[in-house]
């Protein structure tokens, strides 16, 4: 048996019905959870000796508004996480959906304290909710930001400008000043025309 069967039937095993879904693609093994059991499965997972995923890697949240060719299936938003076991020497990444209305999860920051700033990022960025965050505020924009930048549904070039304004001896937001512009769509050209091959 390899060591991706082993695994994948002992998290079938262990995580039972907290697991939505399990694949291996192109050697990654991703485990869909449900949301109401993200944080217990992610303490078994930190716990029990068969994982021991003592390593939070990354956490990010994913907009699926538009996702390659296809119109959107299913929830908008997801929390993914990728772990580390250093004793079994596996990774394995998890992900989760949550509600496009109210984007709410358990925050995982009980089971590695290295989620805190992943997950501010998140909330910044996604506008994604972290339940049990002690210290949930943004993180990369300015507090008077409005809106959640990485939403695919955010305008390119933003809602509002600052700028320092001397008279009044303080920042100032002014709506955007930036005239839309229309996106070329790049040019393929035929292998060996005007390239290096030519």
């Amino acid at each position: 048996m390899t060591t991706h069967e082993s695994f994948l039937d002992y998290a079938q095993k262990m995580l039972g019905e907290a697991m939505a879904a399990i694949t291996v693609e192109r050697g990654e093994v991703t485990i869909e959870l449900h949301r109401d059991s993200w944080l217990n499965a992610c303490q078994l997972l930190r716990d029990d000796a068969g994982f021991a995923f003592e390593q939070l890697m990354d956490l990010c949240g994913v907009d699926y508004l538009t996702y390659g060719e296809q119109d959107l299936q299913g929830p908008r938003f997801a929390v993914v996480v990728h772990l580390l076991s250093i004793r079994h020497n596996w990774r394995v990444r998890l992900r989760t959906f949550l509600d496009d209305d109210q984007p709410v999860v358990a925050s995982l920051v009980p089971v590695w304290n290295a989620a805190t700033w992943y997950e501010r990022e998140a909330f910044d960025l996604f506008g994604l909710v972290f339940e049990g965050h002690n210290d949930l505020r943004r993180l990369l924009t300015d507090y008077g930001f409005v809106g959640h930048p990485f939403r695919k549904d955010f305008p390119l070039s933003g809602r509002v400008e600052m700028r320092y304004d001397p008279d009044k001896k303080r920042v100032v937001y002014e709506p955007v000043s930036i005239e839309p512009r229309t996106l070329v769509p790049r040019v393929i050209r035929e292998e060996g025309y005007g390239g290096r091959d030519s």
